[in-house]
């Protein structure tokens, strides 16, 4: 018995986490932050994005965009005879509210679409809570250099 190993310690192969299906709530979460949208000056400087772009900003597929674009009516891309979705500056704007309803807030697909309804300046509230955020993070900066 002296040259046997135990099954347990034969096999130390490491367990490889699956990348495919949903993700967890925590790697939501984490990745809700990471959107990369430029400030209002550089989006507008340009009228239409596409869809490639889009998505690389908001970290999503092409296909959630192309699925949120049916489900909420705000949202609404120009599309070329060819049918490539140009996305103009609004709808960025649009798209980065029903990312925070959706992705920020938990809410569902039905949730977003009736607090869209019955809020009928949510988009002036989500703005106004953006630029607050912004100067917090200016003020927070002169507090750090002091």
């Amino acid at each position: 018995m002296e040259g046997e190993t135990s099954v347990a310690e034969s096999v130390t192969t490491p367990v490889k986490k699956s990348t495919r299906g949903r993700k967890s709530l925590k790697a939501l979460d984490a990745e809700a932050d990471l959107v990369n949208i430029p400030d209002d000056e550089t989006l507008f400087q340009r009228q239409y994005y596409s869809i490639g772009e889009v998505a690389e900003m908001f970290g999503v597929n092409q296909s959630l965009l192309r699925f949120w674009e049916n489900e909420f009516d705000i949202i609404q891309p120009r599309k070329n005879r060819k049918g490539d979705r140009h996305f103009r500056p609004i709808d960025i704007k649009n798209l980065e509210l029903i990312y925070d309803l959706l992705r920020r807030r938990k809410l569902t697909i039905e949730g977003a679409k009736d607090f869209l309804k019955k809020n009928s300046k949510a988009k002036e509230h989500f703005e106004m809570i953006q630029s607050l955020q912004s100067l917090k993070g200016f003020l927070l900066e002169i507090k750090a250099a002091l």
